[in-house]
């Protein structure tokens, strides 16, 4: 059992919340405003950006003591949303998010996961036809181990997880929300993830 934080209590927050506590974690949700999050964030063992993309840079940025020796958690994607709110462009290009914010935490270890699917796909992966993959992107392989291991909680086989390398490889992963418009529009909201055919 982990103490995790969890910042951002819309859907994506809400709903990883939920399942961690099915799996047992003792589990803290807090929303944007500063003091909520820097109160859950100083409780946490592990602490999950569930934020929008948008504006995590700046929030975490302000969490910098109460993250430090932390394992951050970024499922988020900072992306520019069109006229239908749906992304349109990405804020950080040629970079990530996650790359920005490992930069500006140094002493925090950033993984990036959980960012290629609809957000219930998150905690119910066997819900779609095919296996899903989920992609882990970071610097520290202990971390990145420990994540791995949440992720099997939320219902992830071994084998549809897939460690990237370091954070750099956090850009491809952010970059594939480019195509989430185009296949909601297609599609509508229907729950689906990038998977690797193999």
């Amino acid at each position: 059992m982990s103490a995790i934080a969890v910042l951002g209590n819309g859907r994506v927050g809400g709903n990883l919340a939920a399942a961690l506590i099915r799996a047992g974690h003792e589990v803290s949700v807090a929303d944007r405003t500063p003091g909520a999050a820097a109160d859950a964030a100083r409780r946490a063992r592990i602490v999950i950006n569930a934020t929008p993309g948008a504006g995590s840079l700046d929030l975490l940025t302000a969490l910098r003591e109460e993250l430090r020796d932390k394992i951050l958690v970024d499922v988020s994607n900072a992306t520019v949303d069109g006229p239908d709110g749906l992304p349109a462009d990405l804020i950080h290009p040629g970079s990530s998010l996650a790359e920005q914010l490992q930069e500006a935490l140094p002493e925090t270890r950033v993984v990036k996961t959980l960012n290629t699917m609809l957000f219930p796909v998150m905690t119910a992966p066997t819900m779609l036809t095919q296996a899903p993959d989920v992609f882990l992107s970071g610097e520290d392989p202990q971390a990145k181990q420990t994540v791995a291991e949440l992720l099997v909680d939320l219902g992830w086989r071994d084998e549809w997880i897939t460690d990237l390398g370091g954070i750099q490889t956090a850009r491809a992963t952010e970059a594939a929300i480019l195509f989430v418009p185009h296949v909601i529009r297609s599609s509508g909201f229907t729950p689906f993830a990038i998977s690797i055919a193999r």
